[in-house]
């Protein structure tokens, strides 16, 4: 294999020669990443020296550099870009993946997040309404809680439906069911276990997911990710959401910056350290509550899995909730509420918890969405769809 090696001034020139004939690659050049003390000038390292990764042809990238020139922090940003780049990157006691990504029939659009609770799968409803308008619009949507088998919504679920699903032992709160309800599109539901530091899963079963949602015809899928990971599309666009509890140079994180077209910030990220990775678009967000039917000023409790405003709310709100993802402490604050309405957004225990001690009291359960209050980014999402795809 042609590999492109990575080495630091820190080591005394001979020293890095040595090692390179050991490799068991043929290593087509190498990068000086940084590190003056032991250069004395003119060093030679028997290969040719290159300034980027993708300057020579490689299979992998061999990281032969040493702290301090490359911390944990600098290293992930290396790793980052040459599994970007699709190329595996190995040191003396590491090696990351690429992930496998695989062509789908359909044109596709994924949207990926840093991590869970950051708004990913708003986002996706958001973008699935927006080019649903004048294109066929499937969402393929991968959760830690979905079905065995894909399954396919075309019609929003009943309130009914979800008690049924929570009852037989599903779970009622996937995100394929939330997109399903609030997004108006055909949405199929898939599941995924394990999730690696660059996004790839242990096992899904989102490719047969895929085949299911081409079978409808459509013009585009919006492939919705599950928390850090991503789905095992090539997709022709993606969007990164993220917010400031997921700083984007931790682990991984930069190479999902640097395979992604536009950042949606739901909350506080640095933009900064964002463009320093990828001189890419970035999008503030807000994410706002919108109940599914009319509060009518009634006393309402709340339920969220996170930070929400409810100022907005035409409602007499008289408890607020960001536990449905802790079910004990959920169920400890639900003896003391006494409300009208639940409002409940469509996460965790919203169904087998809240869902279940409302209907219990005779109390209205009604379920929120999580809107995308963006400026500027309707406008960019056309740009994102490939050329050729709807309007």
């Amino acid at each position: 294999m042609r590999a492109l090696v990575l080495i630091d001034g820190e080591h005394y020139a001979p020293v890095v020669r040595d090692a390179l004939a050991a490799l068991p690659y043929e290593v087509a050049g190498a990068l000086l990443v940084g590190g003056t003390e032991k250069l004395r000038g003119g060093d030679e390292y028997g290969v040719p020296l290159v300034t980027a990764l993708d300057e020579v042809e490689a299979e992998l990238v061999v990281d032969l550099s040493d702290e301090p020139v490359l911390g944990p922090r600098e290293r992930f940003l290396w790793a980052s870009r040459a599994l970007a780049l699709g190329l595996p990157y190995v040191g003396a006691d590491f090696r990351f993946e690429p992930p496998v990504l695989h062509e789908a029939p359909v044109p596709s659009l994924a949207v990926i997040g840093t991590g869970k609770r950051v708004g990913k799968t708003a986002v996706t409803g958001h973008v699935a309404r927006l080019l649903a308008r004048d294109r066929d619009v499937v969402v393929v949507s991968m959760g830690r809680g979905g079905p065995a088998e894909p399954e396919m919504r075309r019609t929003a679920p009943t309130l009914e439906e979800l008690v049924a699903l929570a009852r037989g032992g599903r779970h009622a709160a996937s995100d394929y069911l939330e997109t399903a309800f609030f997004a108006g599109v055909p949405t199929v539901g898939c599941r995924r276990a394990g999730g690696g530091l660059a996004g790839a899963t242990v096992d899904s079963n989102v490719l047969e997911g895929v085949r299911a949602a081409a079978a409808l015809e459509p013009s585009l899928l919006v492939l919705d990710g599950s928390g850090a990971a991503l789905p095992p599309i090539a997709a022709q666009a993606r969007i990164l959401v993220t917010n400031a509890e997921r700083d984007v140079r931790d682990g991984l994180n930069a190479y999902r910056v640097l395979v992604s077209d536009l950042v949606v910030d739901t909350g506080g990220a640095d933009h900064d350290a964002i463009r320093e990775i990828k001189d890419v678009p970035v999008v503030r967000a807000e994410l706002r509550l919108r109940p599914a039917e009319p509060l009518r000023s009634r006393r309402t409790a709340v339920f969220t899995a996170g930070p929400a405003p409810t100022g907005h709310l035409d409602a007499d709100v008289v408890h607020v909730s960001r536990n449905l993802a802790r079910r004990d402490a959920l169920r400890a604050e639900l003896e003391e509420v006494d409300a009208e309405v639940y409002l409940v957004e469509l996460k965790g225990a919203a169904i087998d918890v809240v869902a279940e001690a409302a209907l219990a009291r005779g109390a209205e359960v009604v379920l929120a969405a999580n809107d995308v209050v963006a400026d500027g980014l309707d406008e960019r999402l056309p740009g994102l769809v490939p050329v050729g795809v709807g309007a």
